[in-house]
């Protein structure tokens, strides 16, 4: 999923543009006081994450990635690494953009999931989560949570690598190997998400198809 695909997640806009009176204060100051926005922004992106779509989330991604490393500098994800290729592509995509421009447009963007957001307000204290796909907010296709045992389909014993089941479904016709979720994720790009090796394998001798596409 390439950026320009995913501009919609609030691109342009002046959200993240800094007042008339900030822009009269001397540069270096209002460097300071984006750079200050924009980690304010990164942290209050962790409460909106349940709020913001995939492509908001690849969005904001590829802009925090480009201001804290810079241009893309590293290779491309392998074949079966789906959500890393997306990351990659989104921040690839973005050439060389300037650290200001991708601050302004993050901020914008943050704004834009929450237009109540107050800079100006103390943020409550971060929550616990994994730091990387927008800043620090969570990383994984979904948030996990336990599912009862009576409630689990089949993409959950994929999820945790529940070979046994998984294989049997499959061996008994109950369950297509290319059957896929309500999001357009197979069982093989779940399989390989969680990095199951064995399970990916085994999904391919059932000919499960390499080439089947994630509806966007």
């Amino acid at each position: 999923m390439a950026a320009p695909a995913v501009g919609g997640a609030g691109a342009g806009g002046s959200g993240g543009e800094l007042s008339s009176e900030d822009e009269a204060a001397a540069p270096g100051e209002a460097s300071k006081q984006l750079c200050h926005l924009f980690e304010q922004a990164a942290a209050h992106l962790q409460g909106l994450v349940q709020a913001a779509s995939r492509e908001q989330l690849l969005y904001l991604y590829a802009r925090y990635k480009q201001v804290k490393v810079g241009n893309c500098n590293v290779p491309k994800p392998g074949f079966f690494d789906f959500e890393g290729k997306q990351k990659w592509e989104a921040w690839k995509a973005l050439g060389e953009a300037s650290p200001k421009q991708a601050m302004q447009e993050y901020v914008a963007a943050v704004r834009k999931l929450d237009p109540t957001w107050n800079p100006q307000a103390p943020e409550e204290k971060e929550k616990e989560g994994k730091v990387g796909f927008g800043g620090p907010v969570i990383s994984s296709l979904y948030q996990e949570e336990t599912i009862r045992e009576e409630d689990k389909n089949i993409f959950d014993y994929c999820r945790e690598n529940n070979i046994d089941h998984v294989t049997k479904a499959i061996k008994s016709k109950k369950v297509d190997v290319n059957i896929k979720d309500e999001e357009g994720r197979a069982l093989l790009h779940w399989a390989c998400d969680r990095g199951h090796k064995e399970l990916v394998s085994i999904l391919l001798q059932f000919t499960a198809d390499i080439n089947s596409q994630i509806r966007h």
